[in-house]
């Protein structure tokens, strides 16, 4: 028996000191913590720009015309349509300069182009961009302007064939300068990238001089990705009717985009 026993005793392992074993439960805590880090690391940077990538795709024109097909919505008393309804008004597309930060930049829909103003007052104007920030020609930032706008959500652009029975919002005044409170937020911000992503919604907007136009902000950025260069797509209804369908005779032309459009004295 006592033979047994020793052979035994030899045979086992040595019994792991309590330091060695400190040791080990130190390592194994320290790689336990770097993979959470790690894990983390991943989940706020890497995620976040996948996601936009993605959104980005799926934001695509090709994408767009399969979601657009076939679809309808009604709203505000208006009957949605399909993206191949053939009687709508071209829809124009345009690059607004915002770039400066400190002066605004004018844009007037009945010459669908940016134009210099000496007189804010004027009627010679529609909109006013300054980066991100969107004004009208109404309301608190102009007494004689009519300019006003109103929200129409995530609706399909081609979906909006007249002005919804709905009040426009115009400029309010705050305690630094005016801002229309339909725009303050026509833009959605991710802190991680620090990039600004326009929104899908729909505006519509009465003109200075009482038209109508619809409008869906495009992006934000620049070719060089400087901040301020606002791609704007929009409908303009110059004969001051309500709807943005053709008129019986299809007069009007095939859609345009100008982009990088020049700038005219009014």
């Amino acid at each position: 028996m006592s033979n047994s026993f020793d052979s035994s005793a030899k045979d086992s392992p040595p019994t792991m000191s309590p330091e060695i074993r400190k040791k080990k439960k130190l390592w194994r805590n320290l790689f336990i913590l770097n993979l959470c880090i790690t894990i983390l690391l991943i989940g706020l940077f890497w995620l976040p720009v996948k996601l936009e990538q993605m959104g980005g795709f799926l934001d695509s024109p090709s994408m767009k015309d399969k979601q657009a097909n076939g679809l309808t919505r009604k709203f505000g008393g208006a009957q949605s349509v399909t993206a191949t309804n053939t009687n709508l008004l071209p829809a124009s597309t345009i690059v607004i300069d915002a770039t400066n930060e400190e002066e605004w930049t004018y844009f007037d829909f009945s010459r669908g182009q940016q134009v210099k103003i000496h007189d804010p007052s004027s009627l010679e104007w529609d909109l006013a961009f300054r980066r991100g920030k969107i004004i009208t020609n109404g309301g608190a930032t102009n007494k004689f302007g009519q300019s006003g706008l109103m929200d129409l959500g995530e609706v399909s652009f081609e979906a909006v064939e007249n002005v919804p029975f709905r009040d426009f919002i115009q400029d309010k005044a705050t305690s630094t300068e005016t801002e229309n409170p339909v725009l303050v937020q026509w833009y959605k911000y991710n802190f991680i990238t620090h990039k600004l992503t326009a929104r899908k919604n729909i505006y519509v907007v009465r003109t200075a001089d009482g038209k109508y136009a619809k409008i869906q902000f495009m992006s934000f950025y620049c070719a060089d990705k400087q901040p301020g260069c606002i791609q704007m797509k929009y409908v303009y209804q110059n004969e001051g009717t309500k709807s943005f369908l053709k008129d019986n005779s299809g007069s009007f032309s095939s859609t345009t985009v100008a982009t990088s459009p020049d700038i005219s004295d009014s």
